[in-house]
C-alpha cells in the first residue's frame, strides 16, 4: 500500500518529522500575513464614519474570536478520531491544540472588552455572545484540567473528547447569539450569501489577520505536538535513536 494512504501520518514515528519539516513554513506565512494584515488595517483602512479610529481593534478581536471557535471544533474533529479509530496522535493533537484555543478565548474576550468601553460604555455585560464565548473559554480550561489530572495518557484522550464533543455544541450557540437573541453585538460583517459591509481594505485587513492567526494556530501546534509526541514516546527505539542522534 502507499505511503500516501490517509493513515500513513497517524502513527507518532512519521508525523513527528513531517511536522518539524512544515513548521518553519507556517511561521514565516504566520509573520508575512500579519505583517500584511497589521498594514492594511491600522494604515490603510479607512476610519469608521461612526467608531472614529478605535473600531481598528476589529482586526485583532475577530480573528481571535474565529480562530477561538475553529480551534475548538478541529479539536473535537480530532477527539471523535480518537474516539472511532482509537489513533494515539489524535488525542496529542487536540492538547497540542488547546492552549491556543485558550490563548484566542481570552484575546477574544479582553480586546471585546477594550473594545466596548468606548463603544458600549461598559467593560462586560451578560449579553448572549459574550456569555457563550466565556463558556467556550471555560470549555478549554476545563479540557485541559481534564486531561491533565488523569495519569494514563490514552484514559485522558478519552475523556477530553467527550468533552470536547459535548461541549462543541456551544460554537452554533456563539455564532448565531445575535440572530436568536437581542444582543449588543452586530449582525455578521462577512456573509457566504451577501456582500460585506465594509471597505475593501477592512475585509481584506481581517481576512489577512486571520490567515496569519491561523498559520501561527498551526505552526504552534505542530511545535506543541512534537513535545508530546517525544514525552509519550520516550520508551520506543525510535525516540531513543532520535536521542542518541541528537
Amino acid at each position: 500500500m502507499s505511503n500516501l494512504n490517509l493513515f500513513h501520518y497517524a502513527a507518532p514515528a512519521t508525523f513527528y518529522p513531517l511536522a518539524g519539516r512544515l513548521r518553519p513554513l507556517f511561521v514565516a506565512l504566520a509573520i508575512l500575513f500579519g505583517a500584511a494584515g497589521l498594514w492594511l488595517g491600522l494604515f490603510v483602512a479607512p476610519t469608521d464614519f461612526q467608531q472614529g479610529e478605535g473600531y481598528r481593534i476589529i482586526f485583532v478581536h475577530v480573528p481571535a474570536s474565529w480562530m477561538s471557535m475553529f480551534i475548538y471544533c478541529a479539536m473535537a474533529f480530532w477527539g471523535a478520531m480518537n474516539l472511532v479509530f482509537n489513533t494515539r496522535l489524535s488525542g496529542m493533537m487536540a492538547q497540542a491544540l488547546a492552549p491556543t484555543g485558550a490563548l484566542f478565548a481570552f484575546l477574544s474576550l479582553w480586546t471585546g472588552a477594550l473594545w466596548g468601553k468606548p463603544m458600549w460604555g461598559t467593560w462586560w455585560v451578560w449579553d448572549a455572545r459574550l456569555t457563550s464565548e466565556l463558556v467556550l473559554f471555560f470549555l478549554y480550561v476545563g479540557y485541559m484540567a481534564l486531561v491533565a489530572s488523569i495519569d494514563d495518557p490514552r484514559r485522558a484522550d478519552k475523556a477530553g473528547a467527550v468533552l470536547l464533543l459535548v461541549g462543541v455544541v456551544n460554537i452554533p450557540i456563539i455564532y448565531f447569539s445575535v440572530q436568536w437573541w437581542s444582543t449588543l453585538h452586530q449582525g455578521a460583517s462577512i456573509s457566504m450569501t451577501k456582500a460585506p459591509s465594509m471597505a475593501h481594505t477592512m475585509l481584506w485587513g481581517m481576512l489577512l489577520m486571520a490567515l496569519s492567526f491561523w498559520m501561527y494556530t498551526i505552526a504552534v501546534a505542530f511545535a506543541r505536538v512534537r513535545a508530546i509526541i517525544l514525552d509519550r514516546e520516550r520508551h520506543t527505539d525510535w525516540v531513543r535513536a532520535l536521542v542518541r542522534q541528537a
